[in-house]
């Protein structure tokens, strides 16, 4: 006890500077509540006897003996409409109880505390599994909009977890906004709710019901309007906020036993800026004050391995109000991502690709055939050119499949794998540009392969395991997610089916850990997304494989089968290693903290002369390994000391310093070292550079330590 009451003051800290502060928000955690709130909790509970009452006598009439499977394989008993999974987790350990977050359910996610209406089979979810922090932070967001609502009196529109974390719109009116200066009021009014325990509750309600909560709620309301339209639709409570949503959430709010939020910003309805400008405010949170504390040391490392400051740092790039969303790679960035694409060219070599070049402007025509300008269509550049309307590509698929079919085909050409760099141009949001991670201009190591029906599953194993070999040369482990039908989708659900069954073999014969993320496949078909897991902790979703048998029926492609009976449809894979090269340039910068391996470097070398004799010989070392294709520089300037020359060149990254003076002059070499401080003494020039071009070839990550 007395260390959990340490660990409160430890996170209660900070707060002693906001005196003030502090008394404000409790005055709003004490406080009357407004009045319509009032009405609305009046109305829910009239909702809530009756559907108690309701499930009293479900229980009571459906009761009946059911079989739990868990994990294990094990089975335990339970009873139809009253056990929960929660009370399943605590007859198997009292750990086990505490660190779940939720359970899946026949594969679906469920409340810990809503009873079980037949046979399951059960699986708990902790906080450590993406779904387990998804619903976390979702949970947290509710938290964060109660307090909105007392502090601000704020009209709460949208409350997702994000990746890394969460947020919640809001509306205030045309002239106010959210301070900087109120988020830590708006905390403690958080911690407060979560003091406090709420229970986390579910309803379902019918469409008339809702449109009679949220009645004091416009935005609410066009939800409701808009996206319900089944006859009903569930709401959580938790303290005094009522919410429209799917959940499932935590038990109660005292699961969430640290929240920290971290920055206001604006943002538009529906991300329309023609529409009502609202207030966003992003927060984070943990089950333990430990987990914030160590996120908090990963954030001030984080900072410090930005990859917009390492750019500006090394001059690899830079970004201009006149280009918004584009990138300026300079000479040092761009042999960077002239490097990571010849990488993954070679390996096209290894693997039967064959590179295309595909046009940048469609006719719009071309995006309705392929479904793209139905579901994606405001988010391509268009313009019109002599009555015809013409759109930037943001992606290349759709080109690929006119390339497939300008021509017959035969069975023999399949499978046929087209790998484009083509630039591809999205019109993101403004306020959602970020560096090098989300930009209007990029591309990408995108490849399309056609093949037949019995060829696919081969095709998709060596897609597995391009990706494996790409991502363990940058030192990164994988972790698949098997994305499957969302709610709007092309094609026949039998199609989908089959192809999620292909996939999910691929997945467990290849043996790496995978997870179903369930509806959030393409619209086109389902897919493997990879993650992988930087220096840093932190999860990136970069490379993709995407299984589509709608858009060659869209194109009408075929091919002449083998026994020459009618034509054949084929199957479409659309792949990714690298995905974005800015995006995976970026999460490299940071995993790498800037020190790139040699064979990525833009930086490989440093030439220093002892002294202004040595200036010359300098120069034709810089020449021999420039010429050779290394990135080297000289650094001539002799009003520095040599000590200091190396350590400046330590300090720039440049993976190796060659001092060089009277003696490698007249033997011909150069004295080398490393970044790391490692002395390597003296060389034979012509060693040092079949030895760099071996470790370049090799593309090692450690060749200051292997030279």
């Amino acid at each position: 006890g007395r260390r959990r009451r340490r660990a409160g003051m430890r996170l209660a800290a900070p707060w002693k500077r906001f005196g003030a502060g502090l008394a404000l928000a409790r005055h709003y955690r004490a406080g009357p509540v407004p009045a319509h709130i009032t009405e609305r909790l009046a109305f829910y509970e009239q909702l809530k006897a009756a559907a108690v009452g309701k499930r009293a006598r479900k229980a009571s009439e459906e009761s009946r003996p059911i079989q739990i499977s868990l994990p294990d394989g094990k089975t335990v008993e339970g009873e139809a409409w009253k056990t929960t999974p929660y009370e399943v987790a605590r007859r198997i350990s009292q750990g086990l109880a505490k660190a779940a977050v939720t359970a899946r359910v026949n594969g679906i996610l469920h409340d810990l505390d809503r009873p079980l209406e037949g046979d399951a089979a059960l699986e708990f979810v902790d906080f450590e599994s993406r779904d387990g922090q998804a619903l976390f932070w979702h949970s947290s967001a509710h938290i964060l909009g109660g307090a909105a609502e007392h502090f601000y009196g704020a009209l709460l529109c949208h409350g997702p977890s994000t990746e890394n974390g969460f947020f919640y719109d809001m509306y205030l009116d045309e002239q106010r906004t959210v301070q900087g200066r109120d988020l830590p009021v708006l905390e403690e009014i958080c911690k407060g709710i979560i003091e406090e325990k709420h229970p986390f509750e579910r309803l379902e309600v019918s469409r008339e019901d809702l449109k009679e909560l949220f009645k004091h709620n416009k935005f609410k309301l066009r939800i409701v309007e808009e996206k319900v339209t089944s006859p009903t639709a569930t709401v959580y409570r938790c303290g005094t906020l009522i919410d429209l949503c799917r959940g499932p959430h935590v038990r109660h709010t005292g699961t969430i036993r640290a929240l920290k939020l971290l920055k206001n910003a604006s943002s538009y309805w529906q991300g329309d800026p023609s529409a009502e400008a609202l207030q966003r405010i992003y927060g984070i949170s943990f089950p333990s004050i430990k987990q914030l504390s160590e996120w908090e040391q990963v954030q001030e490392e984080a900072a410090q391995r930005d990859h917009r400051r390492i750019g500006k740092d090394q001059e690899l790039f830079f970004f201009h109000d006149l280009s918004p969303g584009s990138c300026f790679f300079l000479p040092k960035g761009a042999h960077i991502y002239a490097t990571l694409m010849d990488f993954i060219k070679s390996e096209y070599l290894k693997r039967g690709f064959s590179e295309v070049i595909t046009p940048n402007i469609y006719n719009a025509r071309l995006w309705e055939i392929s479904g793209h300008w139905q579901h994606y269509g405001e988010s391509m550049f268009s313009f019109q050119v002599n009555n015809e309307t013409l759109a930037l590509k943001p992606m290349n698929c759709p080109g690929h499949c006119l390339m497939f079919g300008h021509r017959p085909r035969s069975w023999r050409e399949l499978p046929l794998r087209l790998a484009d760099f083509g630039v591809l141009h999205r019109n993101e949001a403004s306020g959602s540009l970020t560096g090098l991670t989300r930009l209007r201009r990029f591309q990408q190591d995108d490849a399309h392969i056609f093949c037949a029906m019995d060829q696919l599953e081969g095709e998709i194993r060596g897609c597995l395991e391009f990706l494996q070999a790409v991502y363990s040369v940058f030192g990164f482990a994988l972790h698949f997610y098997l994305a499957t039908r969302p709610d709007e989708f092309l094609g026949d659900s039998n199609l989908w089916d089959q192809a999620e069954q292909m996939l999910e073999k691929s997945l467990r014969d290849f043996g790496q850990p995978w997870e179903l993320s369930p509806g959030d496949g393409a619209f086109y078909g389902p897919k493997v997304d990879v993650h992988i897991k930087d220096a840093l902790g932190r999860y990136h979703q970069c490379g993709t494989i995407q299984l589509d048998f709608q858009m060659p029926l869209r194109f009408d492609l075929s091919f002449t089968s083998k026994d020459g009976g009618a034509p054949e449809t084929p199957v479409m894979i659309h792949r990714a290693v690298l995905g974005s090269v800015e995006r995976m340039l970026a999460v490299l910068a940071e995993n790498y903290g800037g020190k790139w391996p040699f064979w990525l470097s833009p930086s490989q070398i440093m030439v220093i002369p002892v002294g202004p004799d040595a200036e010359s010989y300098a120069h034709e070392v810089h020449q021999l390994f420039c010429q050779a294709g290394f990135m080297t520089d000289v650094d001539a300037d002799f009003g520095s000391t040599l000590n200091r020359k190396v350590r400046k060149a330590q300090l720039a990254r440049y993976n190796f310093q060659f001092v060089v003076g009277r003696q490698e002059i007249a033997n011909r070499t150069v004295n080398v070292r490393s970044r790391d401080n490692r002395q390597h003494g003296q060389r034979d020039l012509q060693e040092v550079l079949g030895r760099l071009r071996d470790l370049q070839d090799s593309r090692v990550r450690n060749a200051e330590e292997l030279f």
